[in-house]
């Protein structure tokens, strides 16, 4: 099926581009090839082909007993969702958006997320909850939610957090493989994003670790970690501070929980800063225990301060240009860096 995906031909290692749409539908499709047990449900994932087309055309390979449209009710799919992974199969239950899932929270955490650990281990719960999180543009408060903080404080769960086509081929593959449940939160407006990837990852054996953050542009001077869609955002921040002679390292996180601590302390006993970027609220957010996980175990490398970049503080307004200034931009991350570095202008010298 992914041969219908490559696009254009690169030198090197890269021989495709395809989009993160792509290569989520390609991923659950060979999965469902892989393994009888596999199968996905949700809101109008079967005859519309989803609401963002991931499941496009697996309806018809694999048949209505396979790929199940549901009512729009979450708290009901949800449960039968889990009941059908404590007898042994596997699903893959989408949520239209992340939003929705707080109508299903007390089937993900009270019983996928508990029941291996209340039965001794003799309960397991392979089953993925996948579908768009975070703010999209204009849909006000209640559909814009980053839910990777929410989640990640469960013990019980897997989260995980693509930002490329290769982190959600590989990373979607690992979750429905993985015998717990995870949580596996897409960002709507990197779904027609294009990236280059290798044979490796369209082979269909490639799988990602879960747990296992990438450093995606190496750097010597202060360390940038985000996830999803303020990947690119930092790694745009890093061109720009490039050229101001600062050299970034960017840590695309992939996984929140288990968090890669390793690799993030060993970037900043390297380059002595820190700066955490990401879209959710700021009061007890990622960016709060990569920040706890530095100063227990690397507060002796740091030389500045740590700078965390996050989502307002308040509902996501409606309005364009307030929705803009309660998300994080490229400047946000620019300024921080510089901060860290100690090469931000003075107040006094911008009055």
């Amino acid at each position: 099926m992914l041969s219908v995906f490559r696009r254009k031909v690169f030198h090197g290692s890269f021989i495709a581009a395809i989009t993160v749409r792509e290569a989520l539908n390609s991923a659950l499709d060979e999965e469902m090839s892989a393994d009888p047990k596999v199968f996905l449900m949700g809101e109008e994932v079967g005859e519309y082909q989803g609401a963002y087309k991931i499941s496009k055309g697996l309806l018809e390979k694999y048949g209505p007993e396979r790929v199940l449209d549901t009512p729009i009710t979450e708290a009901g799919f949800t449960g039968i969702g889990v009941g059908a992974a404590y007898y042994g199969l596997r699903p893959v239950v989408e949520f239209m958006t992340f939003n929705f899932s707080m109508q299903a929270i007390d089937h993900i955490i009270n019983s996928a997320a508990k029941s291996n650990y209340m039965s001794a281990g003799q309960i397991s719960v392979p089953i993925v909850f996948r579908g768009p999180n975070g703010a999209a543009a204009g849909v006000g408060a209640q559909h814009s939610q980053c839910y990777a903080a929410w989640y990640a404080a469960c013990p019980g769960l897997k989260v995980l957090t693509p930002y490329s086509s290769e982190d959600a081929r590989g990373l979607l593959k690992a979750a429905i493989r993985d015998p717990d449940p995870v949580i596996f939160l897409e960002n709507e407006l990197l779904y027609g994003e294009s990236f280059p990837v290798s044979a490796e990852v369209l082979d269909s054996s490639f799988c990602l670790p879960i747990g296992k953050a990438k450093i995606e542009k190496e750097g010597k001077d202060v360390t940038i970690t985000a996830f999803s869609k303020m990947v690119g955002l930092a790694l745009k921040a890093a061109e720009i501070l490039a050229k101001e002679g600062i050299s970034a390292e960017i840590i695309n996180l992939r996984s929140i929980r288990p968090l890669d601590r390793d690799t993030i302390n060993a970037s900043v006993r390297k380059t002595n800063r820190l700066v955490t970027v990401e879209e959710g609220f700021p009061q007890h957010g990622v960016g709060a225990e990569i920040c706890t996980s530095v100063i227990e175990e690397s507060f002796g490398y740091l030389d500045a301060p740590v700078e965390r970049i996050a989502g307002a503080d308040v509902p996501m307004p409606y309005a364009a240009n307030l929705e803009r200034s309660a998300v994080p931009q490229v400047e946000d991350i620019v300024r921080a860096a510089k901060r860290a570095c100690y090469r931000a202008v003075p107040m006094a010298a911008t009055a």
